[in-house]
């Protein structure tokens, strides 16, 4: 199956080149472009991609913006911020308003693409340098826990898989590793997010880091 992918950039140059990067691919298929957050938010409850391929910097409002009206109207559609802004402001925004993937025009197609089918799958793509950031936002803050035995009240099996989870493995994956069904990986995904009454895959990789069950 396709991944559906709607293009916004406020650049048609840029969109014709994403396009001709992206339409060779077999997995891929692009289904529309935007210009401006409006016609992005417009396109994407119109056409329901799989993947938002987002710019921040767009005439009318920002990326950010629209990247947070587009999550509270279909929360199920990854949006991946295409940006030349490198900096902690845009990225943690950008993170905060719920994008599934974070990458900077200067990467390499091969980046790009891989961001695409992470955030297709359900799951959250970092450019390595910016993930950096995230680490380096939990030591800066003092936010590490000293003690990393109680876990909320996890269990040993729900640790487990929280930890497979912020590496970015899929339910299927965590399944075979672990030798349970993915159902039971469903199961106890929704119970973790429920327990840490947590909202997002970001929030989850944060809480993983912090607890010292996975380092970026």
């Amino acid at each position: 199956m396709k991944i559906r992918l709607l293009l916004v950039d406020d650049h048609a140059v840029v969109r014709s080149g994403l396009r001709m990067l992206l339409e060779g691919e077999e997995d891929v298929q692009i289904v529309g472009e935007a210009g401006t957050a409006s016609e992005a938010v417009n396109a994407t409850t119109n056409l329901k991609p799989d993947v938002v391929l987002m710019d921040i910097g767009l005439p009318d409002i920002s990326g950010i913006e629209a990247t947070r009206k587009i999550k509270a109207l279909w929360p199920n559609i990854a949006i991946v911020a295409l940006t030349i802004h490198e900096d902690e402001e845009y990225f943690f925004k950008m993170l905060e308003a719920g994008a599934s993937g974070y990458v900077p025009k200067r990467a390499a197609p091969e980046e790009l693409l891989t961001a695409i089918r992470v955030a297709a799958s359900g799951d959250v793509y970092l450019y390595p340098s910016l993930a950096k950031l995230l680490v380096k936002d939990y030591f800066t803050q003092g936010q590490l826990d000293d003690d990393n035995k109680t876990f909320d009240g996890l269990t040993e099996r729900q640790q487990e898989v929280l930890a497979l989870l912020a590496e970015g493995a899929t339910n299927a994956e965590i399944a075979e590793k672990l030798h349970i069904s993915p159902k039971t990986v469903a199961s106890h995904r929704e119970n973790i997010m429920q327990k840490l009454s947590l909202h997002s895959r970001t929030e989850l990789v944060k809480y993983a880091i912090r607890k010292g069950l996975i380092q970026l």
